[in-house]
């Protein structure tokens, strides 16, 4: 079985291979990082956790030890852990051999195709500590959820190793998936979306179509009849339908993962934010491959509908998302906290690591820049920060503001460690978000260019017709991007992020084409792409650019927050302020504000980043002191009133930003604010 030419840009996982960064660009050295220490460091981590050796079957001492959060097993994950691991390691095995990570992926899979059971049922849990208990609690222990990563794993070790052994395995845990919880079975689904988007990916391999049915009769058989199928599985396992391993309140339980309503009658963005993107990534491959019309129409509607909520009411500045810590996900419209002590902050980086999942199969859908400027914004935000510079370290969650609580911090590795090997799995195949190509019904090749980097894009499109793109630019700290297109004959859309405006030039045979000559040129702007026509292309030599305007931004809250903060920005960056230039700090920079009036020097790094300077900060005389008054209620004094907060001026001091993702990277003690109090003169 070989993965068809015709399929090659459908999925990031598989049109990646068709990249290749410049070694002087910035994502090269993030996924250096990854090479270097990430793939080797979080191998040891599964060899020092025994999640190695699960799948050998042996009595492990983790299987007698209480849950951390009850009542999940401190285990429940590990074959998720494990799939992401091969799915990395084969990622980066495509372009660099390395012996002894082939040696660890082809003993991992060895002991995967060991431990399945003879009716292909492969589960550590349910094999080795609840024995006779498997699909009864598909709501909370994540068998489904487990099985789809090693499905993608499986794919992954495919299209590398040339290889059916791993999957032949997940072939036959598929058939017997199907057999007991689909159409013919107990009409169940995942309370983890993730099989439904493996699937989907397995299918344009196999082109098996009960792989497609399946993926489809979990999405649209989720939440019937309000949530039927796991209110009764609940009764069956003796408990109260509320009660549940998530800690989300009990009368919203079917919310939390989503199945409350059928998707289509979903108007809000509800739940557990990583699971709602993957559910939604799943619905948009549906979109994308369902040949029925209504169907197409119906569901892309529903997954535009609750992005936008997302987007416009539910997410942070830096692109993250879920601002309830105690069931990680959503919470209501504008509720947006900025740290753990003022009221929530989660923004998980696996749920960022969705967005950009979500967003990259709507823009294969229908390309519309605003869906690429939100990837984009959490790819270098609430993605990137997830992992250090060295890629040795990592975060769960992604808070705008430090607390005692939760200091900014990264951590080689965590009980529940889902967020490492997802992040730099990503990484691996990142060149399969930077651009997809298709063919017109007139049989002409069109490429779209949603992220920038320094990189060559080169693929056989579905005529035999060879490309080649080669991109250059020092993004994300300039704007110049230039195009050498004379090894295509493709239209190339160009996207404009939103943030620019109209500061944006282009460039071509040496000269700027002024905006108002689009027109006679057959250039123009769409839905914020600028497409750059092969004819046009074909007259200038084949060579042209895009530059556009960097220069520092103060993002303001939306008043439905209440929360009058500011937010400094450059170019897709966003910015906060550290202890470790700042060692004054005592408070996670709680008293500080920043004059709307701010102005920026810029200092370029070594490493050719940007940090940010500027005088405009405020140290605020009476901000955020312990209103813990017994008689005298202080706190109705005007003297802190929200209108008088803000227009103190208090102590002005000299401020460093740096780059949010490169937090905790050069010491401190964990303080860390990106969101300040905005300051009028």
């Amino acid at each position: 079985m070989t993965i068809e030419s015709a399929i090659l840009s459908t999925y990031p996982q598989f049109s990646y291979r068709a990249t290749t960064f410049a070694s002087d660009t910035f994502w090269y050295s993030r996924r250096m990082a990854v090479r270097k220490h990430a793939i080797m460091g979080q191998l040891e981590m599964l060899k020092q956790t025994d999640r190695y050796i699960a799948f050998t079957l042996k009595d492990l001492p983790v299987y007698n030890q209480p849950p951390e959060f009850a009542p999940v097993p401190r285990h429940l994950f590990w074959d998720s852990d494990i799939g992401k691991w091969i799915e990395l390691a084969c990622y980066f095995l495509a372009e660099q051999w390395d012996e002894v990570i082939d040696a660890a992926v082809r003993e991992l899979v060895t002991m995967i195709a060991g431990a399945q059971q003879p009716d292909g049922y492969l589960n550590i849990h349910y094999q080795m500590v609840a024995k006779g208990q498997r699909f009864t609690n598909l709501r909370d222990m994540h068998e489904l959820y487990n099985c789809g990563h090693l499905i993608e794993a499986a794919i992954a070790h495919h299209e590398i190793y040339h290889s059916d052994e791993f999957l032949n395995v997940m072939l036959k845990y598929i058939d017997l998936i199907e057999r007991e919880i689909g159409p013919e079975g107990i009409r169940g689904y995942p309370g983890h979306p993730e099989i439904e988007l493996a699937l989907f990916r397995l299918y344009n391999i196999t082109k098996n179509q009960r792989h497609y049915d399946l993926a489809k009769f979990f999405i649209t058989e989720r939440g019937v009849n309000k949530g039927e199928f796991f209110t009764q599985e609940a009764i069956n396992r003796g408990e109260k339908p509320s009660k549940g391993a998530a800690l989300h309140p009990g009368d919203e339980l079917l919310a939390y993962s989503q199945s409350h309503l059928p998707i289509l009658q979903q108007k809000t963005i509800e739940g557990h934010s990583v699971r709602a993107m993957y559910l939604l990534t799943a619905v948009a491959d549906m979109v994308r491959l369902d040949p029925d019309l209504k169907i197409k129409e119906q569901y892309y509607e529903a997954c535009i509908r609750l992005w936008n909520n997302m987007v416009n009411r539910k997410m942070y500045v830096t692109g993250g998302i879920g601002a309830m810590k105690p069931w990680e996900g959503f919470g209501i419209d504008y509720f947006l906290p900025v740290s753990t002590e003022e009221g929530g902050c989660y923004n998980e980086t696996c749920a960022a690591i969705g967005i950009v999942m979500f967003a990259d199969r709507l823009l294969r859908i229908r390309p519309e820049a605003s869906l690429a400027d939100i990837a984009e914004l959490s790819m270098f935000n609430a993605l990137l920060t997830g992992m250090s510079e060295n890629g040795d370290a990592f975060t769960y969650i992604n808070q705008l503001g430090s607390s005692d609580k939760d200091p900014s911090k990264r951590y080689k590795w965590f009980e529940c460690s889902c967020c490492p090997p997802n992040i730099t799995r990503n990484l691996g195949f990142l060149g399969g978000y930077l651009w997809h190509w298709d063919t017109t019904a007139a049989g002409k090749t069109d490429i779209w260019v949603h992220q920038f980097s320094s990189a060559t894009l080169e693929f056989q499109a579905s005529d035999s017709t060879m490309h080649k793109l080669v991109e250059r630019t020092s993004w994300p700290w300039t704007g110049e991007i230039s195009f050498d297109a004379r090894l295509t004959d493709a239209d190339i859309y160009v996207r404009i992020p939103v943030w620019a405006g109209d500061n944006w030039e282009f460039y071509a045979g040496g000269d700027v084409i002024k905006k108002s000559a689009f027109a006679s040129r057959g250039i123009n702007v769409t839905d914020g792409y600028l497409l750059v026509p092969a004819a046009f292309i074909a007259s200038v030599g084949g060579q042209f650019a895009v530059t556009i305007e960097f220069k520092p931004r103060l993002l303001f809250n939306h008043p439905l927050t209440a929360q009058d903060n500011v937010t400094v920005a450059r170019g897709p960056i966003i910015y906060c302020v550290e202890d470790f230039d700042h060692p004054w700090v005592k408070d996670h920079f709680k008293s500080l504000g920043l004059l709307e009036s701010a102005t920026f020097t810029e200092h370029v790094q070594p490493d050719g980043s940007i940090f940010l300077k500027t005088e405009a900060g405020v140290l605020l005389d009476h901000e955020f002191q312990e209103w813990n008054s017994t008689t005298n209620a202080t706190w109705l004094s005007s003297k802190f009133s929200l209108r008088s907060k803000r227009a103190q001026t208090g102590k002005q001091v000299d401020l460093t930003f740096i780059p949010y993702y490169f937090r905790d990277n050069r010491g401190g003690v964990g303080q860390m604010r990106a969101a300040l109090k905005r300051i009028s003169p």
